[in-house]
């Protein structure tokens, strides 16, 4: 505002500065939308509607104990299978979904007519590795923060495990939402939108 109370006319903003930042807005939310394509959100799910009916009424019998065990197991191995899915779309116009293997990308259903690529985007490598452990890890941490779970698997040490699970989903989430984008993934396994 100037002296007379008048705003101050706004000094005009160049087309390339404006471009840059528009673009940059871009290429940062594209990266953070890939975000979805890699958490175990539909692991988590499923855990969240199996728990109660495994945990029972809370007592945490040795039955109760092991089923948790067995529900964390099979949904931790889950969120590191999906993380070896990818998909192509054949020349009919389908999604062809696959496991990747060293060699190449394995088709879940074999004799289908068509050709797999051979393309080095369907090789597992070193970053299929991180982001299946990184998924585990959220999983881990988001399933070991329901009290549900941590009184069973260590019972009497409520106090302890309250002060860990504070900061440890934070410290898990932030460390693997860097490394998912330092180490970009372009899998379209099971879930995700095919290219």
């Amino acid at each position: 505002m100037d002296g007379n109370g008048e705003p101050l006319p706004e000094a005009p903003v160049s087309g390339r500065k404006r471009k840059a930042v528009a673009k940059g807005m871009q290429k940062t939310l594209s990266k953070t939308s890939m975000l979805v394509n890699f958490l175990p959100t539909g692991t988590l799910l499923t855990f969240e509607m199996l728990l109660p009916a495994v945990s029972g009424d809370g007592s945490c019998s040795p039955v109760s104990t092991m089923m948790i065990l067995l529900l964390l197991g099979l949904c931790a191995s889950s969120c590191f299978f999906f993380h070896f899915t990818d998909s192509f779309r054949g020349p009919d116009g389908k999604v062809y979904y696959g496991f990747v293997t060293p060699r190449g990308l394995a088709v879940f259903r074999s004799g289908l007519g068509v050709e797999v690529p051979k393309d080095d985007r369907f090789r597992m490598g070193f970053v299929d590795l991180v982001h299946a452990a990184m998924a585990v890890m959220v999983f881990a941490a988001i399933a070991l923060s329901d009290h549900r779970v941590t009184n069973c698997l260590f019972p009497g040490k409520a106090k302890e495990m309250d002060e860990v699970m504070e900061s440890f989903p934070l410290m898990v989430g932030v460390v693997c939402s860097g490394l998912f984008l330092v180490f970009p993934n372009t899998r379209y396994g099971i879930g995700c939108m095919a290219a």
